[in-house]
């Protein structure tokens, strides 16, 4: 950046502005650009929405990734991303490689068209261009580091173009601290349009519509799980409404006429906003275990003010089944717990539940009222919880407590099985299975008692490669002699 009386400042703020070469910036300094150059009031937003804990950057994948993972699995959504080349390269990789079929708009830039003002316009200019009606319901532009920290104003962009909605978000890897914050992000952003619109006149009808009362379920989670809910639903009456954030535009409206809102996820921060401006009640924690789910259902059932009876048929049903699984697939073992996902402190109550000795759970995720339940319910039990993790707080749980199976992201994965201790990814192994209902607790034990009878074969192995790659084994020895050199 320029300083003293040549500062350069954006064209169209008038505000100082990020050269392409602030990406590699500290950054502190990137979120003082970014607030002089107009950003205060989102950089404040995100602040108050996504506390920072230890850190004041991301120790996972950019943040973006979660909104663009959220944006390219809508039908009828055009994506387009702003931001250096090399951020945007990375983001369309992962993205392909969690299976996106979609192409990535991206706008680029240099350090005169980012100054000037040029960017904007060539960003207006490809919004233009790609709303066609006939293919778009709305179209996502996404300000990456540098372009927020240079106060690109993404909020001038028209709201529609010929009936296309126009969303801009920024997530900056300075003001975001995770991926999956960052879907609440765009999902708040799109409840908030879809709420103004349904305020303001009719709106379309979704595809698919309930005979009965509906709960909406705040938060990604995986597929079989709505329909476990949907059955825990059916004696109250009611019926499970759609998956926040959506497949496509039209379930906001229908997400929004829900009365009560399953924050499953509990760090929708932005979403429950928007739930709550449109006078919707919110119910934490989610139905995973025989404790869990008797829970979840007497707050449900209060919050549509179902009769008491109803509601304890309801457990009486299921509870019971539920409780027979944990029994029938019990988990013996010293267990740490740690990711990235938000939905760490539910397995940890079915880790728990299933007779798991779980020592500790940290989650990199902030803590919200509507977490607070399953805080409770695990530290009453004796488990250590931390939010807002870190790398090092989690591998110094794992030196502490030397458990028999290290659940979390893939360094500690990494780091436990260098000390010989099975070990499994949370993102892949462990959130990618059922949770809830009567198929949790089996879904969950499958996979964790199978990686703890591993540990025969770590043994052998840690005992084979003793001490190969340190000390005098390791790295490379220039003064071998010449006679016995390869």
């Amino acid at each position: 950046m320029a300083s003293g009386d040549n500062i350069v400042r954006d064209k169209v703020t008038g505000a100082p502005a990020a050269t392409a070469a602030g990406a590699c910036h500290a950054d502190s300094e990137l979120r003082d650009a970014a607030a002089a150059a107009g950003k205060t009031e989102v950089l404040d937003r995100y602040a108050r929405d996504y506390p920072v804990g230890p850190h004041d950057q991301p120790q996972s994948m950019c943040p973006a990734f979660g909104s663009l993972r959220v944006g390219l699995r809508m039908r009828r959504t055009a994506t387009i991303l702003s931001g250096s080349a090399c951020c945007v390269y990375g983001l369309t990789f992962t993205s392909h490689f969690y299976g996106a079929r979609r192409s990535v708009g991206y706008v680029p830039f240099n350090s005169e068209t980012l100054v000037t003002g040029q960017l904007y316009e060539d960003i207006r200019d490809a919004v233009h261009e790609i709303a066609d009606p006939e293919s778009y319901d709305a179209v996502v532009v996404t300000n990456l580091c540098v372009p927020t920290a240079s106060g690109v104003p993404l909020q001038m962009l028209p709201k529609e173009i010929n009936g296309v909605r126009i969303i801009g978000i920024d997530v900056p890897g300075f003001g975001v601290p995770t991926h999956a914050e960052a879907k609440d992000i765009l999902a708040g952003a799109m409840l908030k349009y879809a709420r103004e619109e349904a305020e303001s006149g009719p709106v379309q009808a979704p595809s698919e519509r309930q005979s009965l009362p509906t709960v909406t379920l705040l938060g990604e989670m995986f597929p079989a799980d709505p329909v476990s809910i949907g059955q825990l639903l059916e004696p109250l009456g009611l019926a499970p409404g759609p998956i926040v954030p959506t497949r496509e535009w039209r379930e906001l409206y229908a997400a929004l006429d829900s009365s009560v809102i399953a924050a499953i996820h509990p760090f929708y921060t932005a979403s429950i906003r928007e739930f709550r401006h449109a006078g919707r009640k919110i119910v934490g924690s989610a139905p995973v275990g025989q404790h869990g789910t008797a829970a979840w259902l007497d707050a449900i059932g209060e919050a549509y003010g179902i009769a008491a009876s109803r509601i304890g048929q309801a457990k009486n049903r299921f509870v019971a089944a539920i409780a027979g699984a944990v029994a029938a697939t019990p988990i013996k073992g010293r267990i740490t717990l740690s990711g990235y996902e938000g939905s760490e402190l539910l397995v940890a109550r079915m880790l728990v539940e299933s007779g798991a000795d779980l020592r500790y759970v940290g989650s990199a995720c902030p803590q919200t009222p509507w977490s607070d339940a399953d805080r409770e319910w695990l530290e009453a039990k004796g488990v250590r919880v931390q939010f807002r993790a870190s790398l090092e707080q989690d591998l110094a749980a794992l030196a502490e407590y030397e458990p028999d199976l290290a659940i979390g992201t893939t360094p500690v994965v990494q780091k436990a099985k260098e000390a010989g201790t099975p070990a499994l990814y949370f993102t892949n192994l462990i959130s990618a299975r059922p949770l809830m209902g009567v198929p949790g607790p089996g879904s969950l034990a499958q996979v964790v008692n199978a990686a703890m009878a591993q540990q025969a074969r770590f043994d052998d192995m840690k005992a084979f490669f003793d001490n190969v790659g340190q000390g005098e084994t390791s790295g490379v020895w220039e003064d071998t002699p010449a006679a016995i050199r390869c």
